[in-house]
């Protein structure tokens, strides 16, 4: 949607002036009685304008049926007839600027002017359609079509949308949004109108106030039941987390998802979010856990990299059940290779683990007899870690009540547990109660993804 390239031919030739009429001499003296008011031109003038207007028409038909040619000998007589056309027109439309005088003259020559430079580069492209495109030529006639006082208003606003077009693939961001504001405002209406005011402003002109107008033009659709496209979600979640504006980044991302809940994008999101160089917000290793634990609920873990990353994470939490777990599975789907090493070492690690930790039912007894709720909280993790789910929130709960804890933390992970738990109720109020960044980010991906059944 925000992929804008140089013009192609048609385009060319549809932004042109060719709608004006310009009668030969011997015409214009026979119709004098019936003539309507209009352009006053000098003889000069239109002695030479009424050919010139002619040869461009005749090249604009051979340049059209160039590009919709399908057999090359057509395709090359067809060039060979607009060049011709052309090269008759050229020394016309020179005339007919070196002989106007009066205001009407002169727009009669900008036009003309202008409908040849077009014509020009779309020959051009059809020739060649891989050769850069040289617009530069057409901003003198659009800045003169523009400023003449007989310019029909209906064909200003067209011209001063291409002229902003002109400035934006040339690179002038802050003149682009100027002509394109204008032509907006003179009542031009194209679909690629505002986005294109949108992305000269991203590109430069003013990216503050362009991503702002991004993100109300994706409300706007979202409000009225239109999806925006992923490409849309995309390109506004990149200018986001460039302009470091994280909490942007994450609504985006979490409207993003809610949108297109694929396993492929939740892993996307999350590693956007904050599992990799340059992310949104920067994690440590256990809220690294919690986001990894996201990607394993959703079915976003992809490969080696994920499995063995979240393996090395949970057990250097002191989860080994959890983290023989999840590199088991890796190895039963075949995304971590038999052969690796990093794999072998992790599962022979957190079994040895396994065998010398104590029973947790000895743990959940000093957590009911101590002061606060910190050995609860420490229990209720290695619960979650096994599986238990119940069990976990039974003592993330006690944990709560005896308070000394992280409140962000466990109810991060008592959400988690009835997540898994099917509790969708129970998980998305112990989510609500998450508020301290950025553990209230992942608690938000995780009730978009129960809003859209992403958990499995």
């Amino acid at each position: 949607m925000l992929k804008f390239s140089t013009l192609a031919m048609a385009a060319l030739l549809a932004t042109s002036a060719s709608g004006l009429m310009i009668a030969a001499p011997a015409t214009a003296q026979k119709n004098k009685k019936d003539d309507k008011p209009g352009f006053k031109l000098s003889k000069p003038v239109v002695a030479v304008a009424a050919p010139a207007q002619t040869a461009i028409r005749a090249a604009s038909t051979s340049a059209i049926a160039a590009q919709q040619a399908t057999d090359p000998a057509a395709k090359q007589t067809a060039i060979a007839t607009a060049q011709q056309n052309i090269a008759t027109a050229e020394p016309l439309v020179g005339q007919v600027e070196a002989a106007a005088t009066t205001d009407d003259d002169k727009y009669v020559a900008a036009a003309l002017r202008y409908d040849f430079e077009n014509l020009k580069l779309a020959v051009a492209q059809a020739v060649n359609p891989k050769a850069p495109i040289d617009e530069t030529v057409l901003a003198k006639p659009l800045d003169a079509l523009i400023a003449s006082a007989s310019t029909p208003q209906a064909d200003k606003a067209k011209y001063i949308y291409r002229r902003g077009i002109l400035a934006f693939n040339g690179g002038q961001y802050p003149v682009a949004i100027q002509y394109l504001t204008q032509a907006k405002q003179a009542g031009y209406t194209d679909p690629n109108l505002d986005p294109l005011i949108i992305k000269a402003k991203l590109q430069g002109g003013n990216p503050t106030e362009g991503l702002a107008d991004l993100n109300a033009t994706l409300k706007a659709q979202e409000a009225a039941g239109q999806k925006p496209t992923e490409e849309y979600y995309r390109y506004a979640i990149a200018k986001s987390n460039q302009q470091k504006n994280v909490a942007l980044t994450v609504d985006l991302l979490q409207r993003y998802i809610a949108a297109y809940p694929t396993p492929k994008n939740w892993r996307e999101v999350l590693f956007t979010y904050g599992l990799q160089k340059d992310s949104a917000a920067q994690l440590d290793q256990n809220q690294r856990l919690d986001a990894f634990r996201l990607m394993r609920q959703t079915n976003a873990l992809a490969d080696q990299y994920d499995y063995e990353e979240y393996g090395n994470l949970a057990y250097t939490r002191g989860l080994p059940t959890e983290a023989q777990s999840v590199v088991k599975a890796g190895l039963a789907s075949g995304k971590i290779p038999a052969s690796s090493s990093v794999s072998k070492q992790l599962v022979a690690d957190s079994a040895t683990a396994i065998r010398n930790e104590g029973a947790l039912s000895s743990s959940e007894t000093k957590a009911k007899a101590s002061k606060d709720g910190k050995v609860a909280a420490q229990t209720a993790d290695a619960y979650l870690g096994d599986g238990n789910n119940a069990k976990a929130i039974e003592l993330y709960n006690l944990a709560l009540t005896k308070g000394g804890v992280t409140t962000d933390e466990v109810n991060l992970h008592l959400g988690i547990a009835q997540a898994r738990s099917g509790d969708k109720a129970g998980a998305m109020a112990s989510f609500d109660k998450v508020t301290g960044q950025p553990r209230a980010a992942i608690a938000g991906f995780w009730k978009v993804a129960l809003n859209s059944k992403s958990v499995g």
